[in-house]
């Protein structure tokens, strides 16, 4: 039986690859989406986040949810990563579908405890609707299997400032408070993400294997790799999210740490995410984080291309299954 997910997003180029690559992999239910703030402005994320599923042909429900972090002043969308509209330089779509009327907050809610004990939750972005679902629904923590986070950074230095990843930067507060809770997280951050690459020639080939969704997760990925190249100067393009959809699929690709993790939430350090071994810090109430330290970076890359190979095969399946 396929593992039951549901993804918390911004996208964002690299969201785009990790909700094709759960929609292709057959090992995975993608239940719904929310959306979030963070690499574009919220109302752009659920518009992205209702086009892929449209384009998947993959029946999911899409929630939208926060336009702003909890306390903080918000920064500004990343477009400069992600382009102006979510994917690199192609312009904004205009999917058929509505989102679903609830916030996605209490979305999250109705629909994990509806399937209690099921579901992964799956955010690649900002915090924000995960600490809200808290604040709205503190006994969720016992309905959820476990919080898979692209996000943060043990030990490796931030992509925003020295000290922070750029989904906590944007909600420090919210951060702390997912990391605080009694449910089982994982984080899977900088310290694995900015190892796994793929290639222009990666998705020149996979726009060959799949022209359709291939092609588009080319397309957006030229600006994307663009930006990479400006920044640490070779054309790749680091994977941050379809890391973490893999680490539920293929968790053995990791090695981890079990150690509590608070956020900072203000100074010149916000947004950094600080590993706090009980031994050091006896006083510390809350639980262990897994941190994912280590990663067969070989494998996961080709565990990406081979399933996203498959996607245009998924939709063209769904397609009929629905006729």
């Amino acid at each position: 039986m396929a593992q039951k997910i549901i993804i918390d997003t911004d996208p964002g180029v690299d969201d785009a690859m990790a909700i094709h690559l759960a929609f292709a992999d057959p090992r995975l239910e993608v239940v719904g989406l929310t959306s979030v703030f963070g690499n574009v402005w919220v109302e752009q994320a659920t518009r992205n986040a209702l086009y892929l599923a449209e384009m998947a042909q993959y029946d999911c429900d899409v929630a939208a949810g926060a336009s702003k972090p909890l306390h903080i002043v918000p920064n500004d969308p990343s477009h400069f990563v992600h382009g102006d509209e979510g994917f690199g330089d192609l312009p904004a779509q205009s999917p058929k579908k509505p989102a679903d009327t609830r916030p996605a907050h209490i979305y999250l809610s109705e629909t994990i405890r509806a399937h209690s004990g099921d579901i992964i939750l799956c955010p690649v972005g900002p915090l924000t609707n995960i600490a809200k679902l808290l604040e709205y629904d503190p006994e969720i923590v016992a309905h959820v299997q476990k919080v898979v986070i692209m996000g943060g950074s043990g030990y490796a230095p931030g992509n925003v400032t020295p000290f922070a990843e750029a989904n906590i930067w944007n909600d420090p507060h919210a951060a702390d408070i997912v990391f605080a809770a009694n449910w089982t997280v994982e984080m899977i951050g900088l310290d694995v993400t900015t190892k796994v690459e793929c290639s222009p020639e990666d998705f020149a080939d996979l726009a060959k294997a799949a022209p359709d969704i291939g092609g588009f997760i080319k397309e957006s990925a030229d600006f994307y790799i663009r930006f990479y190249e400006s920044v640490i100067g070779r054309k790749v393009c680091l994977m941050h999210d379809p890391s973490a959809i893999i680490a539920i699929t293929d968790p053995d690709f990791f090695t981890y740490e079990s150690v509590p993790v608070s956020v900072i939430v203000e100074g010149k350090e916000i947004g950094r995410t600080m590993p706090m071994p009980k031994s050091d810090y006896p006083d510390l109430n809350r639980p262990d984080v897994r941190i994912a330290t280590g990663v067969n970076a070989k494998a996961v890359r080709e565990a990406y291309l081979s399933l996203s190979a498959q996607m245009d095969n998924a939709a063209k399946a769904r397609k009929s299954n629905q006729a």
